[in-house]
């Protein structure tokens, strides 16, 4: 923590009633009161680096504080996340027993649905989750990208989406193995990812139809959990 300045010399007084302009060269040479004293400037220094600092920590909190929520958290994202335009490309998704979770921590409470169009096998598996940050605002990090996906399936092409909350953007894996689509909106980040499990491992459609579809989803989400 940055404290008050600390001053190593005594206030002198011996020469308070003179005049600054009275003192021999000397004296004003040897520090005397009219000469100026160097931890004045050290003073004026901390001066304004506390107030930089503050101001730092001002134009900072904006960041640092918890964001308004505009999003209510669901019990059970598998029934608000109904997922009907991409049923129209795997089938209907909700058939074979969909898997819920969720978690509700003090800095963020999270759910997630995952669903497949097979009960022992599937060619397509989605799976929607919802964080809803109540710390901090999860603008700062909303561009870092998913460290588990480039371990996984390497680099991929990312696009912005236009119109959809705050910010959204695709990820498209390598081979069309994964689509990932991102949603930054209210204190709420909102993720789809589309993976391919048949034989060749891509998603059973084209990418453009499996975007279109990834959107329509994710704005059908937004308005469920809207407040």
């Amino acid at each position: 923590m940055i404290g008050e300045p600390e001053l190593d010399a005594a206030w002198e007084t011996d020469h308070a009633a003179r005049p600054a302009e009275e003192l021999a060269p000397r004296e004003r040479e040897a520090g005397g009161p009219g000469a100026r004293r160097p931890w004045l400037w050290a003073l004026g220094g901390a001066a304004i680096a506390s107030a930089v600092w503050a101001g730092g920590l001002y134009a900072l909190g904006d960041r640092l504080a918890a964001p308004e929520l505009s999003y209510r958290a669901t019990e059970n994202l598998c029934q608000d996340f109904e997922a009907r335009a991409l049923s129209k490309i795997g089938g209907n998704l909700h058939r074979y027993r969909p898997m819920n979770q969720q978690n509700d921590h003090p800095a963020v409470r999270g759910a997630i649905c995952v669903l497949q169009d097979g009960e022992t096998t599937s060619t397509l598996r989605v799976r929607a989750q919802v964080d809803l940050h109540k710390k901090t605002d999860p603008a700062a990090e909303f561009d870092v990208p998913s460290l588990w996906l480039a371990a996984e399936i390497g680099a991929g092409r990312t696009e912005a989406v236009q119109g959809l909350g705050e910010r959204a953007v695709l990820l498209v894996a390598p081979g069309d193995a994964v689509v990932q689509l991102k949603v930054l909106d209210g204190g709420a980040v909102f993720t789809i990812e589309a993976f391919g499990t048949g034989s060749t491992g891509n998603t059973p459609a084209d990418t453009a139809a499996l975007q279109a579809a990834m959107v329509e989803d994710a704005r059908a989400l937004l308005a469920a959990l809207k407040k």
